[in-house]
């Protein structure tokens, strides 16, 4: 009775949590036909979403971003998509690790965020990292935890806020939206934002540089959509300029505007 209960009272607060906020207002879309010429696999969408939940990822992060899902390619033998379907892999608050059509995010603000020096193999093995994902259930520990955040100006330091996202169950079955992604580049090598260690000359005796530079992987349940756009290893695509851009060809309105 008690897991029952618990149970409903989740399924609530994930409903509540996934409905828009109604203010949502984006400034700079691309449509879903402008992203599918740029994107390749293996690059991170980040997302600015507009549900109840984006707002306590916004805020415990102080970034714009708040969703981050993997583009795959073309769909081949993905669930409920049609073949050829450009494709992301995510992870949903009700579903859990889902496929889902670019187009989901055709009405906001999005950022492409790409890999640097991955030959096609390891885009390969991130991608198939995250296709075997599908099906995997959404960390609701974690979903509890944020909800305690969506009050206007919750009292939580700056210096906490990083650590309030890697609340969750620790179930290697569940998962949150951009800890997935990280596991996938993790699992090729490659960095997000590692902790550096720097070593000094008299430290590391056979290092030719005055001062070498060691890398440690966090831990994936501390990464954030946000990492992703400030990690020095992912380059910012953005689509307008990446097409090629020249601001003598726009239309501008010289029409007196209203006060």
């Amino acid at each position: 009775m008690i897991d029952w209960v618990q149970r409903k009272l989740t399924e609530l607060l994930v409903s509540y949590l996934n409905s828009s906020t109604g203010n949502y207002e984006p400034f700079s879309i691309s449509s879903p036909e402008t992203l599918e010429l740029v994107l390749q696999p293996a690059d991170v969408l980040l997302v600015e979403g507009n549900q109840r939940f984006s707002t306590a990822v916004k805020y415990l992060t102080q970034s714009t971003w708040s969703h981050a899902a993997l583009y795959v390619g073309h769909a081949r033998n993905l669930e409920n998509l049609a073949d050829g379907t450009p494709a992301l892999i995510e992870a949903d608050l009700k579903n859990g690790m889902i496929a889902s059509p670019l187009s989901k995010y055709e009405e906001f603000n999005t950022r492409i965020c790409r890999p640097v020096g991955l030959d096609a193999d390891e885009l390969q093995r991130v991608v198939e990292f995250m296709v075997d994902s599908i099906g995997m259930s959404y960390d609701l520990k974690n979903v509890v935890d944020l909800a305690r955040y969506l009050i206007p100006t919750p009292p939580v330091p700056n210096r906490w806020r990083r650590g309030m996202l890697a609340l969750g169950s620790g179930d290697p079955t569940r998962v949150i939206c951009s800890t997935r992604i990280a596991e996938a580049f993790q699992s090729v090598a490659y960095p997000i934002l590692p902790r550096i260690e720097r070593m000094t000359e008299a430290e590391c005796e056979q290092c030719s540089d005055s001062v070498r530079e060691i890398l440690h992987i966090r831990h994936h349940s501390l990464f954030t959509p946000r990492d992703f756009d400030v990690s020095p290893y992912f380059q910012i695509i953005k689509p307008t300029i990446h097409r090629g851009f020249d601001h003598r060809q726009l239309d501008w309105d010289d029409a007196p505007h209203e006060s």
